[in-house]
């Protein structure tokens, strides 16, 4: 091998462990990613996002996802303040704030994280009686998003919410609970049966009460008219008798007693006005 050949594979060799520290020291960090960059085992920080270069051998760096993470805890045997034993599952989501506290504060988050899940969902159930654990799943979740959120907060890590999926009670309390189901849908039924039944009866009285109303005042307004009717009438024979002089009224008497003349009867009573009446019609006859 002449020495032409040898300088030739050294300059290839170095340029290929160049190349090689090169692309060990380009970093390229995502929008949604940091880099935790420790220099001869010291944090000088985070970098990023976009293109960061670390000095071969002496940086190292560990990349932090930002985004919001789910995590899901299975079904946790719990035991309620009243002694009842219960099952609850439940969901979580936090996201990291401080890149460089998630990386120095605990070495397996994900581990440390289904621990005190698991831990805190006791705690919190212990300290709540079965009627409250089924009746107060949001107060549950708030209890459970702001105890997980004290511990993680000191790994730069903030839980942002917290959902329980599913609780199983006891058998026995899910036999009641159905009963008691059973037992409401009937009295809704009741209710909304004899709320039925009233408001018909208050329709057929409010209509029975509108007609007789209607009825009434149909017979006032008809006796109003007769009566109207009545007072017209008199109003008009006592205007037309008014125009009648006396003279007309004696003539009418004697026609009346040329018909009493025609009859069998053979004695008449006549009365005062009537011989008055003669004697007035006599005195305003012809004199001799």
């Amino acid at each position: 091998m002449t020495e032409f050949t040898v300088a030739l594979c050294l300059i290839v060799a170095v340029a290929l462990v160049g190349l090689m520290l090169l692309f060990s020291a380009i970093r390229v960090v995502q929008e949604y990613e940091r880099l935790v960059v420790f220099r001869l085992g010291r944090s000088i920080g985070e970098k990023g996002p976009g293109l960061v270069i670390l000095w071969p051998f002496i940086d190292r760096g560990v990349k932090v996802d930002l985004r919001e993470q789910v995590r899901e805890i299975p079904h946790q045997a719990s035991i309620t303040k009243d002694n009842a034993p219960i099952s609850i599952d439940f969901l979580w989501y936090s996201k990291v704030v401080t890149a460089s506290a998630s990386v120095l504060q605990v070495g397996s988050f994900e581990a440390a994280a289904q621990g005190m899940a698991t831990t805190t969902l006791r705690s919190v159930i212990g300290a709540l009686l079965l009627d409250d654990v089924l009746s107060q799943r949001e107060h549950i979740n708030q209890l459970l998003r702001a105890k997980l959120d004290e511990v993680t907060e000191r790994w730069g890590v903030k839980v942002t919410n917290v959902e329980i999926r599913e609780i199983i009670p006891p058998r026995d309390v899910q036999d009641a609970m159905n009963r008691q189901l059973t037992a409401e849908r009937v009295r809704r039924a009741v209710v909304t049966e004899s709320t039925g039944t009233r408001e018909a009866a208050v329709n057929v009285a409010e209509g029975e009460k509108q007609a007789a109303i209607l009825r009434a005042e149909g017979e006032r307004q008809a006796q109003l008219l007769r009566a109207e009717g009545y007072s017209l009438a008199l109003e008009r024979i006592f205007a037309v008798a008014q125009t009648v002089d006396s003279n007309t009224m004696t003539l009418q008497y004697f026609e009346t007693l040329k018909r009493m003349a025609e009859g069998a009867s053979t004695k008449w009573i006549f009365p005062m006005e009537f011989t008055r009446m003669l004697e007035a019609f006599s005195e305003r006859g012809p004199k001799p």
